[in-house]
Order: C-alpha cells, then structure tokens, then sequence
C-alpha cells in the first residue's frame, strides 16, 4: 500500500490548519511541524500545536534560526547592503520549507510535505512530468514565491487549498469545523519583520546605519540629501524632500557614489532586463527564444514577453516596457498556468 504520511508545515495560522484537517479527511497520516526561524513573542507555537491536539495529529517544533538566519535574514540585510529589494519569502521558501523541512519529512517516513500555500502541482500529460502551476484563487495565488523550490520535490509537495477560490471560504471550513484559529487574522507582513519597519531591523542587525549621500538626477545634478541607499526603493516617489515641477521617482542608485538616482515617470519603463540566480522547474534549459508571461512582483499583473537563455543567465525582452522593475526582485515565468521557472533580477 502507498505510504500517505505527510509532514505538514504549520504556522499556527487558519491556511496551515484547515490544510491539516483537509489532509485529514483525505486519509493522509498527517504530522505537523512547525520551524523555529527567529526569536519571535508571538503565539504561533501554541496556536499550530492546539489544532493538533484538537485534529489529533502529532506535532514537532524545531529550531532551525541558525539556517534561517543564514539563509534568510543574512540575504535579506546583503541586497539592502547592495541597493536591492529582496523578497525574502523566496528563500525562505526554498531553504527552509522545501529545503530543512523536506530532510526532516524523510527522517520521519514521510513520502510528502504539505503546506498551506495557493498553489497547485499535478502530473502534467503534455509534458510528461509533474508540474508546479497556479491555484484557482487568483489573486491569492502564491505561485511567484514558490519558482525557487527544488525541482525534484514537485512530485513529493501537496497543496491542501490549491482548488479553492477565495480565503472566505478557508475561513468557512475552519469555523464551520470550530478550529480555534478560524478568525485569526493573516500575516501580512515579512515575519521577522512584524511592525513592518525593515530599516529599523536594518539598522538594529546590520552594519548598515544612515549615510548621508547625494539625490542626483539623470545628468547628475543634485536635487537634495538622503540619509541611506536602502531608505529608497525604485519607483518611490514619496520621501524624496525634492519640490520639482514634475514628479521625480527613485530609478536607480549608484552605490560608489552614494547616490540616489531620480527621473520622470518615463524614466521607470524598461523593455529589456537580465536574470540571474535562475531555477527551471519545467525544462532543463531554454534552448531558443521562447514566449511567456513574466511577473516581476509578487503583486505586479502578468506582461507578455520572450525570453534566452545564455549560460547562467535570461535576457528577457518585453513586448511593452514595465514600469518600476526593481533588482533583487524576482523575475518568474509562466507557460499558462505553469511555472516555467524563474530568477532573480538584476
């Protein structure tokens, strides 16, 4: 008979726990973990390990802040340090849940992991293999965060909730079956950063401090003063203390100089970017020019485009110039509904 033992990673939040119970319900040996990545007050640990005891399933912590920090956090303070604007999810998703908690699912027997991602995996017959692609929640689809897992696990990852459309009705599951996290409200901010104020995190776990430094626009005439490289973010309009009869938008940075670089709104649009960093899930390599849809944020609408691969690299050419694409981010590509691949911008 097939092993359905799955180790399913928790946070103590409503999406984790109805996919526990969903698990359930679907005949899986389900054991919950929850990872340990940074020194955090909140209540994640009690709330993931009751809707165990409530499910009756077993539940494990484990204290994984060191790769966390060096993996995550220590990434997340390198990009600012070098003028980009990190997405630490993806790593996070990368090293911890589909990487530590994936060794941790084979120590314990289980054939899956499973967590409570928007987010779908099937054996693809075009293709011939199993396939990572969006779930049917739209908006809430999180497939952008997931092109950096290791392509190999695909076949081994269950997403409870991938058929369902919308939150509300993850809420109706979990009050309906009185889970005591049904109206616990989602995290929405990077978790080790909760009140949402990264420079102060910048500043209190990193050399990095204020610097006072120039604004300069194109032509590299000064306009004003900033106070550190990472306060900015391309595209930023706000902030800039500069009075101009046009509004002036950060486009980029000059590290060397200590410089922040302001243009018009036209100054924003690219046709053309280079990426790097890159994971295919759907091919080994591209071979020739290829058509796709790109996302360069996690909330940015799908822009058609062709994309090359040379060596270690993806140029990709646009059909229309994107505004604001900001290195460090993360470029993905879909084939339809699935994820080709991705890499990060530079």
């Amino acid at each position: 008979m097939e092993n359905k033992k799955v180790l399913l990673g928790m946070s103590g939040g409503v999406d984790s726990s109805v996919s526990a119970l969903l698990l359930k319900k679907a005949g899986y040996e389900v054991i919950g973990v929850t990872l340990e990545l940074y020194n955090s007050n909140d209540n994640t640990y009690e709330d993931a390990k009751k809707i165990c005891d409530q499910l009756g399933i077993t539940h494990f912590i484990y204290d994984f802040k060191n790769d966390f920090k060096k993996y995550v956090i220590d990434d997340f303070i390198n990009c600012y340090s070098n003028c980009r604007t990190p997405n630490p999810c993806i790593e996070c998703n990368k090293y911890m849940k589909f990487g530590v908690m994936y060794d941790k699912a084979k120590e314990l027997g289980c054939d899956y992991i499973a967590t409570g991602h928007y987010a779908k995996t099937e054996y693809s017959e075009e293709y011939g293999k199993w396939v990572l692609e969006k779930s049917n929640s739209g908006k809430k689809d999180q497939s952008y965060v997931l092109w950096n897992i290791p392509k190999e696990l695909i076949n081994k990852i269950i997403f409870p909730l991938s058929d369902f459309e919308s939150k509300d009705d993850i809420r109706k599951i979990a009050k309906e079956n009185e889970l005591k996290v049904a109206s616990k409200p989602d995290s929405e901010d990077i978790c080790f950063v909760p009140d949402g104020n990264y420079k102060n995190f910048l500043e209190n776990n990193s050399n990095i401090k204020p610097k006072q430094g120039n604004i300069v626009d194109l032509q590299g005439n000064v306009l004003g003063k900033h106070m550190g490289l990472y306060n900015y973010t391309i595209g930023q309009r706000k902030g800039l203390g500069i009075s101009n009869p046009v509004p002036l938008f950060v486009v980029g940075f000059n590290k060397e100089k200590n410089e922040v670089i302001v243009g018009e709104e036209k100054d924003l649009y690219k046709k053309e970017i280079i990426v790097s960093n890159i994971n295919l899930l759907l091919v080994d390599k591209i071979e020739n020019s290829m058509r796709v849809k790109v996302k360069t944020r996690y909330s940015s609408k799908e822009a058609d485009a062709s994309i090359m691969q040379e060596n270690n690299l993806i140029k990709v050419i646009f059909d229309e110039p994107q505004r604001a694409i900001t290195p460090g981010q993360s470029a993905v590509f879909y084939v339809g509904d699935i994820v080709l691949g991705g890499g990060k911008i530079m």
